[in-house]
C-alpha cells in the first residue's frame, strides 16, 4: 500500500469509501467516538477510509484531560502526545488491514509539529497511503488517489485530496485558502489523466477540509419559522434550498477566504462530479450547483461542538459505471444503537451547548430508570398510597 496512491475495485467490481471528518481529539480521546468508528469499520466494511481534516485537536493537544490547562510543553513532549493522538484513529484501521489516507484541516498544525512530520507519523502505519511524498512544491496532503479496475491499470475514477488551510507561526494566523499552485497542479494532472483515459476526463471526487465559497449558492433566504431556518451571517434567516438539496444545516457555512479559481478550474476540466468537505461540525447535506454536487459532512468528534449528526459518510461506486455513485450518512445512533447505554455514553462524552448536554443526560437517565423499572416490574404509586 505504501508504494503508490492507488486503490482497486474489489473482486465483485464494487468500491466503498468512508469519509471521517473532524475526529479532532487528543491523547485523552473520547471513547464514544472510538466506539462509533470501530462499529462503522466492522459494520460497513469500507475499502478505503479518508480522514478529511482536523484529525487532531492541534491547538489544544497539550491540554489536561479536563479543561484547557497545558500539562506539557516543548517539541519532544508535543511529538509524543501527537503520536498518541494519531494512534487513536490510525491503529484501528491498521488492526483491520483497511487502507486509509488523509488531508489536514485548520486545527492540525497549530503546534510545534509540522504537517510533514505529522504525515510521517501517519505513514508509519502500513495501511496508510503515501500521500504526497514528491518534492514538487505542493503540500504533503495535496495529491490524488487513482482508482483502478479489479484487473488492469486504466484509471476508472480519481480522488483529489487538497490542502485548504495552514498555520503561519510568524503571523500567528491560520490561512484558510487554496493555494494557486494547487489549482495549477490539479489542472495539469487532470489533463494527464484525461490523456491516459483516451481523451475522456476521468470522473472524480474532490476532498478538502474547508468548503469552497460557492457552497453558499445552495442556500436561500427564508422566514424565521420556515423549516430548517437558521441565522445567516448578516443576522437574517436562511435555509437550504429544498429544490436542490437534502440534509440538514445547523450553522451557516464557514467557507474558504479564497478558492483561487478552483471552482472555475473544476468546470473547465469537467472531471469532478462532487466536492466534499467537512469543517462545519453540524452541517450534513448535499446539493447541486452548476452541475457539481457539493457534499458537506458533519464531524465525528465528541470533544468539540456538534450535535446528533456526528457520524461518518459512505460513498459507493460500481466498476461498470464509476461516474455514478451513491452517498449516505450514518450517525452515532445508527452505528451504536438507540438504547440507554448508547445514549448515556453519548451524553457523557459529547461536548456542546450545556442545555443540549443536560437534556441528553436527563433523557438517557430516564430511559435507564424505565428499563430498570420494567426489569424488576416496579410500578409507580399515587400520592398517599
Amino acid at each position: 500500500m505504501k508504494n503508490s496512491n492507488t486503490i482497486r475495485f474489489n473482486s465483485v467490481g464494487k468500491l466503498r469509501i468512508m469519509q471521517v471528518s473532524d475526529p479532532q481529539d487528543m491523547k485523552y480521546v473520547r471513547k464514544a467516538m472510538i466506539k462509533m468508528l470501530d462499529n462503522a469499520y466492522d459494520a460497513l466494511r469500507p475499502d478505503l477510509v479518508l480522514f478529511t481534516g482536523d484529525n487532531i485537536l492541534g491547538n489544544h493537544l497539550l491540554d489536561a484531560r479536563i479543561g484547557d490547562k497545558p500539562v506539557a510543553g516543548g517539541k519532544s513532549a508535543t511529538y509524543e502526545i501527537m503520536r498518541d493522538s494519531i494512534r487513536h484513529i490510525a491503529a484501528p484501521l491498521e488492526k483491520r488491514g483497511i487502507p486509509f489516507a488523509m488531508i489536514f484541516g485548520n486545527h492540525d498544525d497549530r503546534n510545534d509539529i509540522s504537517k510533514t512530520e505529522q504525515a510521517d507519523i501517519f505513514r508509519s502505519y502500513s495501511c496508510c497511503l503515501p500521500m504526497n511524498n514528491q518534492k514538487n512544491g505542493l503540500d504533503c496532503d495535496t495529491y490524488n488517489i487513482t482508482v483502478l479496475p479489479n484487473e488492469g491499470d486504466r484509471p476508472l475514477f480519481n480522488l483529489w485530496m487538497l490542502d485548504s488551510a495552514w498555520y503561519d507561526r510568524k503571523e500567528d494566523r491560520c490561512f484558510e485558502r487554496i493555494k494557486p499552485e494547487t489549482v495549477e497542479w490539479y489542472k495539469k494532472t487532470s489533463a494527464l489523466l484525461k490523456e491516459e483515459n483516451g481523451g475522456k476526463p476521468v470522473p472524480s471526487l474532490m476532498f478538502m477540509h474547508i468548503p469552497l465559497p460557492e457552497i453558499v449558492n445552495l442556500i436561500e433566504p427564508c422566514m424565521p419559522d420556515d423549516f430548517g431556518a437558521i441565522l445567516s451571517r448578516d443576522n437574517g434567516w436562511c435555509r437550504l434550498n429544498p429544490e436542490i438539496t437534502r440534509g440538514v444545516m445547523g450553522e451557516y457555512p464557514c467557507v474558504l477566504e479564497d478558492g483561487a479559481g478552483l471552482f472555475e478550474a473544476v468546470l473547465e476540466c469537467g472531471d469532478v462530479k462532487g466536492i466534499v468537505s467537512g469543517h462545519d461540525h453540524t452541517n450534513c447535506f448535499e446539493g447541486n450547483y452548476m452541475g457539481i454536487n457539493f457534499i458537506q459532512t458533519s464531524c465525528a468528534s465528541f470533544r468539540c461542538y456538534g450535535n446528533e449528526t456526528r457520524g461518518v459518510r459512505i460513498f459507493e461506486f460500481d466498476e461498470r459505471d464509476p461516474s455514478e455513485y451513491i452517498t449516505y450518512f450514518f450517525n452515532y445512533s445508527d452505528l451504536c444503537g438507540r438504547g440507554a447505554a448508547a445514549r448515556l455514553r453519548y451524553a457523557i462524552d459529547a461536548d456542546g451547548y450545556l442545555k443540549d448536554k443536560t437534556a441528553s443526560i436527563t433523557k438517557a437517565a430516564s430511559t435507564v430508570v424505565e428499563s430498570l423499572g420494567a426489569m424488576f416490574n416496579i410500578k409507580g404509586t399515587k400520592g398517599g398510597e
